[in-house]
C-alpha cells in the first residue's frame, strides 16, 4: 500500500527491548532468516524469535563465529552465507529452496559501516554489493515465503540523512568515501522495501525498513575509537552516551516490524523505536525521522531496476 509516515501508536517506545515487543506471541511453527544474526544487534534479533519460539536460519559470512554465538541459542540454525558474493547468495538461496521450508520473516539486518574501500564481484562497491546480495537474496527465496504473511525487514539506519541514491556513480568509482557508501547503503535499505512491498503485497508479502537506534556494536569496527569520541559516540569514560540504546534496545524494532499485526496496513514503512517514523524536520540522527529520498516510490522503482539488472534476478515484477 501507498507509504504513510506517521505513527500509529503501537504502546512501544525507544527504550523497549526485543524481548519485551515479543512477549506474549508464540513463533512456534514459524522460520526466520536472519542475515548476519549472530552478532550485534542480528544477534539479539536471534536471541528475541528463538525465544518467542521460532526456528531462527542464521546466514553467517564466518559460520564458526556464528555457530560459537549461537550454541546456546534453541532453534537457531546456521548457514554459510556471504551476501558479497552472487554466487554463493544463490547456493545458499538454493539449499533453502531444496528444503522446501516456508519462511515467514526475512531480516535483512547484515551490514558494513564506513569500511576501508572494498571492491567485490565485477567492481561492486562492499557497502551496495550488501544491498545487492540482499536484493538476490529475497527474490531467490521467493517460492518459499510463505503466502499471505511473510515480512521481510531491511536494516537501515538514520546514516539515510547523508545521502541519497548517487545514480551517477553507485560504486564510487570517482572517489571513495566510506561514509558516504554506508549512507547510501542505508537509503537503498529504505527503498528496497518500499519497492518490495509494492511488488508483493498481492501475494502477501510485506517489507518494511527500520531504523534501530543508535548503539554501539561490532558494526563500528572500521571507525577508530578517537574518531568515535569526536563524533559524540563515547563519551570520554568510555561509555556510550545518553540517547544510546543497549543492544536488546536496538532489536526491537526489526523484531516489532517483523511481527506486529498494527503494520498490516502499513506495508513499506521506514520505522523507528517500535513505530512508524514521522518525516525528519531536522538533520539530527540521533532524533531521526525518515528524509524524502528514503522513501521516494520513484527512486525505489528505479533502484530495484537496477539491482535486477545487476544481479539478474527480479522474481517480483
Amino acid at each position: 500500500m501507498t507509504n504513510r509516515q506517521h505513527k500509529i501508536g503501537s504502546g512501544f517506545g525507544a527504550w523497549s527491548t526485543a524481548e519485551e515487543v515479543l512477549a506474549g506471541l508464540d513463533l512456534t511453527g514459524r522460520t526466520a532468516l536472519v542475515t548476519g544474526g549472530y552478532s550485534g544487534l542480528g544477534l539479539e534479533i536471534t536471541r528475541a524469535l528463538a525465544g518467542a519460539g521460532a526456528r531462527v536460519v542464521v546466514g553467517a559470512r564466518r559460520p564458526d563465529a556464528a555457530g560459537a554465538a549461537l550454541r546456546d541459542v534453541p532453534r537457531a540454525e546456521v548457514g554459510p552465507l556471504d551476501l558479497m558474493d552472487q554466487a554463493d547468495v544463490r547456493r545458499f538461496s538454493g539449499d533453502l529452496l531444496e528444503k522446501g521450508r516456508a519462511i515467514d520473516v526475512v531480516i535483512a539486518n547484515a551490514g558494513v559501516m564506513a569500511c576501508p574501500e572494498t571492491r567485490v564481484g565485477p567492481g561492486w562497491e562492499a557497502h551496495f554489493a550488501l544491498h545487492l546480495g540482499h536484493h538476490a537474496l529475497v527474490n531467490h527465496l521467493r517460492p518459499v515465503l510463505a503466502a499471505g504473511g511473510a515480512r521481510v525487514v531491511a536494516v537501515s539506519s538514520s546514516g539515510h540523512f547523508l545521502s541519497g541514491m548517487r545514480w551517477d556513480d553507485v560504486h564510487f568509482r570517482r572517489g571513495y568515501d566510506g561514509w558516504l557508501a554506508y549512507a547510501q547503503a542505508k537509503t537503498a535499505a529504505a527503498l528496497f522495501a518500499v519497492h518490495l512491498d509494492r511488488l508483493g503485497a498481492a501475494a502477501g508479502v510485506h517489507a518494511y525498513a527500520v531504523h534501530p537506534g543508535s548503539i554501539l556494536t561490532p558494526l563500528q569496527r572500521h571507525v577508530p575509537l578517537e574518531e568515535q569520541v569526536a563524533l559524540g559516540w563515547i563519551t570520554p569514560d568510555g561509555t556510550p552516551p545518553a540517547g544510546f540504546k543497549t543492544p536488546q534496545q536496538g532489536a526491537a524494532t526489526a523484531t516489532w516490524a517483523a511481527t506486529s499485526p498494527l503494520l498490516d496496513d502499513h506495508g513499506g514503512a521506514y520505522c523507528q523505536d517500535c513505530d512508524v517514523a514521522e518525516p525528519a524536520t531536522t538533520d539530527d540522527m540521533l532524533v531521526g525521522g525518515v528524509k524524502p529520498w528514503a522513501v521516494d516510490p520513484d527512486e525505489a522503482a528505479r533502484l530495484w531496476k537496477l539491482s535486477g539488472e545487476l544481479t539478474g534476478v527480479d522474481a517480483f515484477s
